[in-house]
């Protein structure tokens, strides 16, 4: 007798219990997707009032209550049938399905591994239904559906030793309802487990809603968004750097409602990121990505988490554009505008420097030191000295120090016309340098400054300002690492990197790699804007480097990008890690730390940044400055108190 003829078993039909274990093997994975798949029949059913009530992780009972349609008594039967819905009825409406819900699964699945109670009353209704093992019968309640379920895998067994601890469960539950409350902040949610209150939102805007679920962090660093092209519309927040994470657990992405995790649209939001954040961070963000149901193919997953696009590659752009442009705002311009200082300078006295004309804010600076100190240059000092005998324009002179009126304070910031009284000239506290008239070849509107104007500067480190709403606080490195990041990126994406030929050329000792590297990638080089030879085999020599980065150390440079361009090859330098190279470019030739800088110059840097996209922050994600309003300093000192 054949051994394998013991085993062998005739093609038979399944039961329709077996059937239904099996597949809530795959809709009901856990207690989570109980919660989700009920809440979204819950939505379905246009309900704009949700309790949830848990108890145990949502093991033992899970009770959704809403206040939606409900059902009619005669069909509560189908309501628990699988595969019977109402949300579609042909093909052509699966494919253009807008509805949380469509495969009619859910309720039959959860009623094949738990003890699962529906009572429900329509609006026309004069009592609610109730369906508890297959048995209609009448019960009370207000217009919606409850949906019961308890002692969930009760009768699989082998499935309920794979749930982990009740509070792992619960966190699961819980984060369920905070990705479907984002994506409805018209309607109201309550979650309890065990009896006691976790969460409650009620009936919002979708700002007041994702600050609550995701906190002040969030709230505090986030740019709005709403972009549309064509079918495509994308809306929500993106967070600033500040904002990022260690983990990936402050990502919420909808398409037409539904919170998806899709590699496409992560990948897209994570390439426009890549020039603000860097390292292991995560960006935050709350994304609602609106098109045609026909474009999108939402029957592509069990738990439908996920999504396939019929063009993708235009999705992607769109996306990744869209949220481009909105990092590369500068949230300066949002604390509205500080009124032009007082009265004009005299011909001659303005600030060059902001003019279109100029294109680089370091070549206005002396010789920087590599070492990342003064240099020993005079230049750049208010008297003419080094960074130890450095004065304050502004510092208020003897005997006058604090005491000395509001209205001398205030003048710094008003128009002459203001305080006909106030001379600027016989005031040795003012600097007339800048002012409104010499910003003539900025493009900012006359008068509109956001980050304000230059007090001073703290420890060689960080400038000081003040706008309308306080104190601005600027890490002048950071600041200016950005700006030229920025003009080094535009200029080579225009195929225009200005060059600054060498009156010496630099040489330094170069080992045979080196050397080669040079002879192979000169057409990378050149458009980066270097001019290398080998004068020797020994021997390599710096002709020109870009303008923009003219009083940065040239040998320090030249073997920056030649390690670059080795390691990673000239095309891939020029594309895949050309980011990378222009931000160690730009800290090069930064302003360094210890660093005095005057008042105009200061100045100078906080113009370029108002008109500098990606500003708030420097090219590894940090701040380069924060605000301190009034209300913040009153609080410091007891004021109003």
């Amino acid at each position: 007798m054949n051994s394998n003829s013991a085993t062998y078993r005739p093609i038979l039909a399944l039961p329709d219990n077996l059937i239904s274990q099996i597949a809530a093997g795959e809709v009901v994975e856990r207690p989570s997707a109980v919660v989700k798949e009920v809440l979204e029949n819950a939505l379905d059913a246009g309900a704009s009032n949700i309790v949830i009530r848990l108890e145990e992780g949502g093991v033992k009972r899970i009770a959704i209550t809403d206040n939606g349609r409900g059902i009619p008594p005669e069909q509560l039967t189908l309501a628990v049938a699988r595969h019977a819905t109402s949300k579609i009825a042909s093909l052509d409406e699966l494919e253009h399905v807008a509805t949380l819900g469509f495969r009619g699964e859910a309720l039959a699945s959860i009623a094949s591994v738990s003890l699962l109670t529906l009572t429900t009353r329509t609006a026309d209704a004069p009592h609610a239904w109730q369906i508890e093992n297959g048995k209609v019968s009448p019960a009370s309640g207000a217009q919606g559906t409850t949906v019961d379920v308890q002692d969930l895998y009760y009768n699989t067994p082998a499935r309920r030793k794979f749930l982990k601890s009740e509070q792992t469960e619960f966190g699961h539950c819980a984060e369920i309802v905070r990705r479907i409350a984002l994506a409805r902040p018209d309607v109201s949610f309550s979650l309890s487990h065990n009896g006691k209150a976790v969460d409650h939102w009620n009936v919002s805007a979708i700002d007041k809603r994702s600050a609550q679920i995701l906190g002040d962090a969030f709230s505090n660093a986030r740019l709005s968004l709403d972009e549309s092209a064509g079918p495509l519309r994308l809306h929500g927040f993106v967070g600033l750097p500040t904002a990022s994470k260690a983990r990936a657990d402050a990502q919420f992405f909808y398409v037409n409602g539904r919170f998806v995790r899709d590699k496409l649209l992560t990948h897209a939001v994570r390439a426009a990121y890549q020039d603000v954040l860097h390292g292991d961070r995560y960006p935050s963000y709350v994304l609602g990505l609106d098109l045609d149901p026909a474009l999108v193919d939402v029957n592509v997953h069990p738990s439908k988490i996920e999504v396939r696009f019929r063009d993708s590659r235009s999705v992607h752009q769109f996306v990744f554009h869209a949220v481009s442009r909105a990092l590369a705002q500068t949230s300066a311009t949002s604390f509205g505008t500080v009124p032009g200082p007082a009265t004009a300078a005299p011909s001659g006295q303005g600030m060059p420097w902001i003019s279109g004309e100029q294109t680089s804010f370091a070549a206005q600076f002396a010789n920087p030191s590599p070492y990342g100190g003064n240099g020993g240059s005079g230049s750049y000092a208010a008297g003419g000295g080094n960074g130890g005998n450095y004065q304050n324009p502004y510092r208020p002179q003897a005997p006058g120090g604090v005491s000395q009126s509001l209205d001398n304070y205030g003048a710094f910031f008003r128009a002459g016309n203001e305080n006909p009284s106030f001379n600027p000239s016989s005031n040795p506290a003012f600097n007339p340098a800048f002012n409104s008239s010499s910003l003539a070849g900025s493009s900012l509107p006359e008068g509109e400054y956001p980050l304000g104007f230059a007090l001073a500067q703290l420890h060689g480190v960080y400038v000081l300002a003040q706008n309308t709403r306080g104190l601005v606080l600027i890490d002048m490195h950071a600041a200016h690492e950005r700006i030229l990041y920025e003009q080094l990126k535009n200029a080579l994406d225009e195929n225009s990197m200005p060059v600054q030929p060498m009156l010496i050329p630099v040489t330094f000792f170069a080992d045979a790699i080196e050397v080669g590297t040079v002879e192979e990638h000169q057409d990378t080089l050149k458009a980066l804007g270097f001019d290398m030879a080998a004068i020797s085999p020994t021997t390599l020599a710096v002709r020109a480097v870009p303008a923009l980065l003219k009083n940065a150390d040239a040998q320090s440079l030249a073997r920056d990008v030649l390690r670059e361009v080795r390691e990673f090859g000239g095309s891939r330098v020029l594309i895949d890690r050309r980011n990378e190279l222009l931000g160690t470019l730009a800290c090069h030739t930064a302003v360094r730390a210890n660093r005095s800088l005057t008042v105009p110059e200061m100045n100078a840097l906080l113009r370029q940044m108002e008109q500098t996209e990606r500003s708030d922050q420097c090219n590894h994600g940090r701040p380069t400055w924060v605000q301190l309003g009034l209300n913040d300093l009153d609080k410091m000192f007891l004021r109003g108190q």
